[in-house]
């Protein structure tokens, strides 16, 4: 489901959705109405725009994440560095996108949120982990690496923490593959295994752990 303000960006995004191979807008709002679509049409993932005039994007994402079974939530955006994003990260969202996506990346998006996992667009990165650490009172600029960070860090092999690193970047799978010339499948591998190892259920989570370990400049 597609929640935008702007008529244009609504059926652009519907058209190219409706293009992909097994994936389907199944609706495409505005930000008042997107409630009533998402109970009438319970879709998978919702693309949803930040800064709405008639609703604001904040206030549907937490009507959406209260129903019960809530969709996978992503954000839309133009701006790299939106003050709403590390909120959103608080309230549920499960990426962060800019609107300038390309189509062919914006499919491998779509369906890594619908598998359950997250995504977040590079220019937006570190704006979304800088915000939400800071809002969450973590001194971030100040704060050195605990005696558990470092325990932690050392846990870690060379290769997952270049993996960490490149996903705390916003890198994709593919991307990360492509950067340290190992297979996807092996990228998947070490994710999955870095998720573990952090106690965080998703990729966003861990770009943040990676930036408390300071494994990330």
């Amino acid at each position: 489901m597609i929640v935008d303000d702007e008529d244009l960006i609504r059926e652009g995004l519907r058209r190219i959705v409706d293009g992909f191979d097994g994936t389907r807008a199944v609706a495409a709002c505005t930000g008042s109405e997107a409630l009533g679509e998402a109970v009438r049409h319970r879709p998978d993932v919702v693309l949803l725009d930040v800064r709405m005039p008639d609703r604001d994007g904040l206030s549907v994402l937490a009507d959406l994440r209260a129903l019960p079974e809530p969709p996978v939530v992503a954000m839309l955006t133009t701006f790299d560095a939106d003050e709403h994003l590390s909120a959103a990260l608080r309230g549920g969202a499960a990426g962060f996108l800019l609107k300038d996506t390309a189509p062919e990346q914006l499919e491998y998006l779509i369906k890594e949120l619908a598998a359950g996992g997250s995504v977040i667009a590079p220019k937006v990165a570190r704006t979304v982990v800088d915000g939400y650490l800071r809002a969450q009172g973590d001194g971030f600029e100040d704060r050195q690496p605990t005696a558990d960070d470092r325990a932690l860090a050392l846990e870690l092999t060379a290769r997952e923490r270049e993996v960490l690193a490149l996903l705390a970047e916003g890198l994709s799978n593919t991307e990360i593959a492509q950067r340290l010339f190992i297979g996807t499948t092996t990228v998947k591998d070490h994710v999955s295994t870095l998720l573990a190892k952090l106690g965080v259920t998703n990729r966003v989570q861990a770009a943040v752990r990676a930036h408390q370990l300071r494994l990330v400049r």
